[in-house]
């Protein structure tokens, strides 16, 4: 079960690394706009982190889709 987990969260992380990166935000400014450290924004983006609901809203409404696309893309 972790390791689907964690899968999970790689496959997430990498979702929103590449919508980052395609709106050509970097990593500092996107985590002051989502108002969530940029330590953190950057162990999300590596899977390293298993993010609450609350910062996947954030994050999501931060690159103007919506959680579920999130996921979608992401395979989950």
């Amino acid at each position: 079960m972790t390791t689907h987990i964690n899968d999970a969260q790689k496959q997430l992380g990498s979702v929103i690394r590449e919508r980052r990166r395609a709106a050509g935000i970097s990593q500092e400014a996107f985590a002051t706009e989502v108002g969530i450290h940029r330590t953190y924004i950057g162990a999300v983006e590596r899977g390293e982190r298993n993010v609450s609901l609350a910062n996947i809203l954030r994050i999501a409404r931060a690159l103007n889709v919506s959680a579920a696309q999130l996921f979608d893309e992401a395979g989950l």
